[in-house]
């Protein structure tokens, strides 16, 4: 993302893509290639089952399919736009998380041929497979809002779905002298369901400390949804957060149009009488961008309903191509789309996968489980864990509904420790780190 062009049109289309590594790097090469098993996203997923994989069995031909030279954590971003770290902090070389053994192949895919076996890059390049591991990640499609490639990075209009804007958001919340400050969320399926607010309660926590400036503010969370959050116990307690915050909330407001010129943003809004256009003004706006399947996939054998790679909710196997698995951001696994997640999914990908190459029966199950870690101020979060059914599933005996400044120590600086140094490491960390975790929370 060195322009705001290429930010635009790839930004998370390639988010969730990695490269892998045996020592080198794979070269240019147009003729056809063979992998016994090829890992299409090289993030947090890709590199997660790589890493497992390996550790199963280091005689296994890994190849891992991943453009970017650069591996970010991206739920550290939240933290960049409210100030509290510098992007640097949750960014390393691709090269330095590719696990021992796998192949990088640096390359973007153009076409998945599920029929033949075949992966096909940007430049031509045929790869083909035994097995296939589908986790590119998820697609921000910034040019579906009207005005807003154009008006992203100046005059207030930031968004911490990119690396490149949200060091921006917290320029924008340090200079932000009042008015109105809209947050929106969109229509579509997005990653992490609670970043869209997140930013919302810490730039609220700046407005109300500066003096002057929180008088003279309306704070707006502008959804497309019609409730905080989409379990109920956790948006009951978020209705809770806005309004002890005096945070005014727009449901079923669909961001369409920004218009820098004016600083108006235009929705869409779902009534009983229908749909209609409303127009807001802004004095600063955090968007969060529609988004789908990449492309590629969207237009493969392998999508189903809404472009989603189309695989079974509890083995994550495809469900026409028995050699194909997918996880991550661009499955139609029914649950919030998270690196805690996929934390939770790639061992069982990586079981299941295992079971087919040697032809024994599934035995391992996804229960929908996911995190979101929410955010409500500089010293509180909302630890959001559940499972498939918005079914609770707290990881910590505690209720799971209340805000706990040991959650937001646990969010800013236990899990990117735990992403870095053992989840991309192929590493669980229920046994030896969760649950001392559990008894430091406890006391």
């Amino acid at each position: 993302m060195t322009s705001t062009s290429q930010n635009l049109q790839s930004v998370q289309s390639s988010s969730a893509t990695s490269t892998a590594i045996d020592s080198h790097e794979a070269q240019p090469n147009l003729s056809p290639i063979h992998h016994q098993i090829v890992i299409v996203g090289g993030g947090a997923a890709g590199i997660t089952v790589a890493a497992q994989l390996l550790k199963h069995d280091r005689s296994l031909d890994v190849a891992i399919i991943e453009p970017s030279d650069k591996h970010y954590y991206q739920p550290g971003w939240t933290l960049v736009g409210g100030g509290v770290f510098p992007i640097s902090k949750f960014v390393r070389d691709e090269r330095d998380v590719i696990p021992d053994g796998a192949t990088w192949i640096q390359a973007r895919v153009a076409q998945l041929d599920p029929d033949h076996n075949t992966v096909v890059t940007q430049a031509g390049q045929a790869i083909a497979y035994e097995y296939l591991v589908l986790c590119p990640g998820i697609q921000l499609d910034w040019h579906l809002i009207q005005g807003l490639p154009e008006a992203l990075g100046k005059a207030g209009v930031t968004s911490n779905y990119s690396k490149d804007y949200a060091p921006y958001t917290w320029e924008t919340i340090q200079t932000f002298r009042g008015g109105n400050a809209l947050f929106t969320q969109p229509a579509t399926p997005i990653k992490c369901g609670g970043a869209p607010q997140k930013v919302m309660y810490m730039a609220d926590d700046t407005f109300k400390s500066k003096s002057g400036v929180g008088v003279n503010t309306t704070v707006m969370f502008c959804t497309a949804t019609a409730s905080m959050f989409s379990v109920p116990e956790y948006s009951a307690a978020l209705d809770t957060v806005v309004a002890r915050r005096g945070i005014t909330t727009k449901f079923k407001h669909n961001l369409k149009a920004i218009k820098a010129d004016t600083q108006e943003a235009i929705f869409d809004v779902t009534t009983d009488s229908g749909v209609h256009e409303v127009s807001i003004h802004y004095d600063m706006i955090h968007v969060t961008p529609p988004m789908s399947p990449p492309d590629f996939v969207k237009h493969s054998p392998l999508a189903g309903a809404g472009g989603w790679i189309d695989v079974h909710p509890e083995t994550l196997q495809h469900t026409r191509y028995p050699n194909v698995f997918a996880l991550g951001d661009a499955s139609s696994l029914p649950t919030s789309k998270t690196a805690a997640a996929v934390r939770k999914e790639a061992p069982i990908a990586v079981q299941n996968l295992l079971s087919r190459m040697r032809s024994q029966p599934f035995h391992a199950q996804y229960d929908g489980y996911t995190c979101c870690p929410l955010i409500t101020g500089y010293h509180s979060t909302i630890m959001a864990e559940f499972a498939y059914g918005g079914k609770l599933a707290p990881s910590f005996p505690l209720d799971p509904t209340k805000e706990r400044y040991s959650m937001y120590l646990a969010k800013a600086h236990v899990l990117p420790w735990l992403y870095w140094n053992r989840m991309l490491k192929g590493e669980g960390f229920e046994a030896d780190v969760l649950k001392p975790l559990q008894k430091l929370v406890r006391h």
